[in-house]
């Protein structure tokens, strides 16, 4: 019995099909594309229509081989959104989050609503790009767009909708707005009100693992086959955070194009000391909360790359950071300045030069810059995590695609004295399945599931 995970990052996307054999959950990957934003009308957008060719491409695929998924589930980042008309079309285009268009939106919510209760209700990380802001925009900007909307649906709910044709939200994905209360685990429509946003775009709210149902004639007849469509946890750190090693004593790290660090939490915090540290209270699976900090990551690494014209690949470049080790400049990797800059190189010699550093030259300084940047953040953020939670943590486990990075766990492993482990690899895709297979009653619990992980990966202990 397969299960499909449809998981697309901001970088790429990935068609991974899981399976329990012998007791262990192996992983096939069928089908692997690029994503990226593409400037449309001066705007930072997602070529969603490309997005979803992919989806069918990958699924195609699936039916070539012989191995009928019982269902799929697709994962994205959070926050960013299609809005619909009342007969299911989008209207305009879907804005990436790093577009500038939310610059000085946190001033106009302030009007509204002051910050501190902001976090009280929703608990939610204020970053210059979720969801409320990016609305705020729309409102200000181009009124005349939200007043056709009918829906709104974040990135993951939209492609759901194209396959099935049924509008639903998913919990955890729908907590990245910074729309949904924080306690009652719903949509704050109070506060919907007071900032004057349409309330009848915001609909139900399901938790992860709903079925959503079969797919619709035309997917079918496109693609050769059906099965059905499940909710996974939509936001792919939460997919993540389900296939984590962890237990009582372990911090998460998902690292990727983003970092997330953070526990996992049976109720919020939502005190003016957690506002002021900047984590969030983010939704996860079983209702619980990814109580956890939002850090640039390994964007910026790939951005360095890029303007290196791709002369070095990600290992090239962490030899020549290991053999630059000695070099002390330092950065703060959550400066807004890294979030979508002209040049990421230009942007890391002027914030050393700002701080009279010695400014990086070779690719090898600046990669190390980063790298050490980036392991300096964890630790300063686990140190947080232990101050707001009240509990010493004596283990991170580094869970994604940055999990492969030698060097950078093993700076995070000194600069945060504490045992790193790293893997699975593949952590936000294996945490869509495990979903789908509680769904579906292959698992039982989430307890299974990630005993399952355990058994099925190694693991590196650094």
């Amino acid at each position: 019995m397969y299960f499909l995970a449809i998981d697309i990052g901001a970088s790429s996307g990935r068609h991974v099909l899981g399976a329990i054999i012998n007791g262990k959950i192996e992983l096939t990957e069928i089908h692997r594309f690029k994503n990226g934003m593409v400037e449309k009308n001066g705007s930072l957008c997602w070529d969603v229509e490309k997005l979803f060719d992919e989806i069918l491409t990958g699924l195609a695929k699936c039916k070539a081989i012989g191995k009928i998924p019982q269902s799929i589930g697709i994962d994205t980042w959070g926050v960013d959104f299609a809005l619909l008309d009342k007969n299911d079309n989008t209207i305009g285009n879907i804005v990436a989050y790093r577009d500038s268009r939310t610059n000085g939106m946190d001033k106009l919510l302030c009007e509204y609503i002051s910050e501190a209760e902001l976090y009280a209700r929703t608990g939610i990380q204020k970053l210059p790009f979720n969801t409320i802001y990016q609305l705020l925009a729309l409102q200000k900007q181009n009124p005349e767009v939200l007043a056709q909307a009918d829906a709104l649906l974040l990135v993951p709910e939209y492609f759901s909708f194209l396959l099935t044709g049924v509008r639903k939200h998913e919990y955890t994905n729908a907590t990245t707005t910074g729309l949904v209360n924080a306690h009652s685990h719903n949509w704050d429509f109070e506060l919907i009100d007071r900032i004057g946003l349409p309330r009848h775009i915001f609909g139900e709210i399901a938790p992860p693992g709903t079925k959503l149902g079969s797919l619709l004639p035309h997917i079918r007849e496109h693609i050769g086959f059906d099965c059905n469509v499940v909710l996974p946890c939509t936001h792919d750190t939460a997919s993540a955070v389900v296939s984590a090693p962890t237990d009582v004593g372990s911090v998460y790290l998902s690292s990727g194009t983003w970092s997330l660090m953070g526990v996992e939490l049976d109720e919020p915090i939502c005190t003016e000391a957690s506002r002021q540290a900047n984590i969030t209270n983010e939704g996860g699976f079983g209702f619980k909360y990814r109580y956890l900090k939002n850090i640039m990551g390994l964007w910026m690494i790939q951005c360095i790359k890029t303007e290196l014209d791709d002369k070095y690949s990600f290992e090239e470049l962490c030899t020549l950071a290991r053999e630059n080790s000695n070099f002390p400049s330092r950065i703060d990797v959550n400066d807004q300045c890294f979030l979508a800059p002209h040049s990421m190189i230009d942007a890391i010699k002027t914030a050393c030069a700002k701080k009279g550093q010695a400014i990086p030259e070779t690719p090898g300084e600046i990669a190390f810059c980063v790298y050490q940047s980036l392991a300096d953040c964890y630790a300063n953020t686990v140190t947080e995590l232990e101050s707001l939670t009240g509990v010493n943590y004596d283990k991170i486990c580094i869970i994604g695609g940055g999990s492969q990075n030698t060097l950078l766990n093993q700076l995070t492993a000194k600069a945060c004295g504490k045992t790193v482990t790293a893997g699975p690899v593949e952590g936000t895709a294996i945490g869509n399945i495990l979903v789908q297979m509680i769904a579906t009653g292959q698992l039982g619990d989430i307890a299974e599931a990630k005993q399952l992980v355990k058994n099925s990966f190694e693991i590196e202990i650094y």
